[in-house]
């Protein structure tokens, strides 16, 4: 048995009630079992517990064994003086405080079955562990823990783009650029999308916002894919022209060709077409980020990314290869991507940031207007019964099937505590 259904049976008081006895054969009750504690020190804060009539509040300590109170070294530990119970699977001898007080502990009984029905989730090889088990929650319950765990998403999204904004000294256009050529990148060449912005400051780009061509020539030009001579391709060679006086002019260095990944790639996510899309992106919308602050819904948000690349690009989709003609605008599930994955973290860490409740209110409301994702994972959660409506319930199901169900958290779970729980109360 892990110590993890230990703490989980104590939170949840799911323990015989009759069973609490100390060793010095003295009554218990709990009170309450106080607050999981994440961080070193004891494993439950302030914990309410009446030993012998008296009222305790302190701190538990919850362990397999009472003798790995001195494997763990809790023994010469001062953070553990003020525990007020050690509760234990089996009590094999006397616990000590470092000054010699006895910390008074219980032999915590737990129903076999019971276990053995979490030990069944833990190893269940299905894809999610509870999907036999759902029909046994409602969906309140369901849809009260998607959008915990939907916070909890956005929040490690932030997480990342706020190690952005401490790079870029708070400068929010700047972080929310390079975050934005990130997401242009479609996983594949996000990486390399990300180092290009980071070669190439936008305060570069703004001193010719009105020229879309060297707007272009600078963004291919420090993606190193005008490296070459392409002799007869007018356009390449003033793109390569124009990026040969920029680079002595700000002293650019630009990333290395080679990184970028064009095999197996459908031609319309060449990453030659998104820097041709982002470059067009940027023409038309000066100071991004405030706009997308100001931006008051959904629809106001996709105007920006309304765009319309250079002539070149109908019938191109790399250098010096013609193609059949063919628009080559940023598609609506590219839209939504970028949306889901930059635009909406952004808002919601700026809400976070600026202590706004009402721009991460926005970020929530603004998802779930955006239709939910298309991939293995939304589909695989309709067969078990759940369907995403929007981009809000899709990247909670992402999010619980990535961080909890792979991860067999079960006890983390509010689905899975449920099933637990249901399953506890019923034996």
């Amino acid at each position: 048995m892990k110590e993890e259904f230990l703490h989980f049976v104590w939170k949840n008081k799911l323990f015989r009630k009759s069973s609490l006895i100390t060793s010095g054969l003295e009554n218990i009750k709990v009170i309450h079992p106080g607050i999981t504690n994440n961080h070193s020190g004891p494993d439950f804060f302030n914990a309410q517990i009446k030993i012998a009539g008296i009222i305790w509040a302190g701190n538990v300590e919850i362990h397999l064994r009472s003798s790995d109170w001195k494997r763990h070294r809790h023994h010469l530990d001062q953070a553990y003086d003020n525990v007020i119970l050690h509760v234990v699977l089996e009590n094999d001898m006397e616990i000590l405080g470092t000054d010699g007080r006895i910390i008074p502990t219980i032999e915590m009984k737990i129903d076999q079955k019971h276990y053995t029905k979490y030990n069944y989730l833990i190893h269940n090889q299905q894809w999610i562990a509870c999907q036999d088990e759902l029909r046994k929650v409602d969906s309140f319950r369901i849809k009260y823990w998607l959008g915990k765990v939907l916070v909890e998403r956005l929040q490690e999204k932030t997480l990342a783009f706020k190690n952005l904004l401490d790079n870029n000294r708070n400068d929010w256009e700047e972080s929310f650029y390079q975050g934005l050529a990130k997401s242009f990148g479609f996983k594949v060449n996000s990486l390399q999308f990300e180092r290009l912005a980071r070669s190439l400051p936008l305060k570069y780009l703004f001193q010719h916002k009105d020229n879309l061509l060297q707007i272009e020539a600078l963004l291919f030009g420090q993606s190193g894919l005008l490296n070459t001579s392409l002799f007869g391709d007018d356009y390449y060679e003033k793109l390569k022209k124009e990026y040969n006086f920029f680079r002595k002019k700000f002293n650019l260095k630009p990333i290395e060709a080679h990184l970028w990944k064009f095999m197996r790639m459908r031609p319309l996510n060449f990453p030659t077409i998104r820097i041709a899309q982002f470059a067009s992106l940027l023409y038309q919308s000066e100071n991004m980020f405030s706009k997308v602050i100001d931006a008051k819904d959904l629809n106001e948000l996709l105007e920006l990314f309304h765009i319309e690349l250079s002539p070149y690009w109908k019938d191109h989709y790399q250098f010096n290869k013609v193609s059949p003609a063919k628009d080559k605008n940023l598609g609506k599930d590219a839209q939504h991507s970028i949306l889901i994955n930059t635009v909406i973290p952004f808002l919601f860490m700026y809400g976070s940031v600026k202590g706004l409740e009402e721009y991460k209110n926005k970020a929530v409301a603004i998802l779930e207007s955006v239709p939910p994702e298309k991939n293995n994972i939304v589909r695989k959660w309709e067969q078990t019964g759940i369907k995403a409506e929007d981009a809000f319930f899709s990247q909670s199901l992402i999010q619980l099937k990535n961080k909890y169900c792979n991860k067999k958290r079960c006890l983390n779970c509010e689905i899975g505590n449920r099933i637990i729980t249901f399953n506890l109360n019923k034996s």
